[in-house]
């Protein structure tokens, strides 16, 4: 699955748009490297997001195209919040 569907998918990101423009800005990182949008996630890697003021870090669990919003927790968990 690409990056920036999985994002929104997951609801780490509200809108796809938005996510491609944060992977467009360099502020998406997988395993430690910038990411483009289009590239594909896979389980057991680790994904940064630089906000303003601070950096969600967070290991992909499960890729999965449609989750309701009471089953999103098990796409993925949560590793740090600076």
């Amino acid at each position: 699955m690409r990056l920036d569907k999985y994002l929104k998918v997951s609801r780490i990101i509200k809108r796809r748009t938005v996510a491609k423009e944060a992977c467009e800005g360099g502020r998406v990182a997988i395993n430690g490297k910038v990411a483009k949008p289009s590239v594909e996630v896979k389980e057991g890697d680790i994904i940064e997001i630089k906000y303003a003021n601070k950096c969600l870090k967070a290991e992909i669990l499960n890729i999965a195209a449609h989750v309701t919003k009471e089953n999103v927790q098990s796409m993925y968990r949560i590793i740090s919040t600076e």
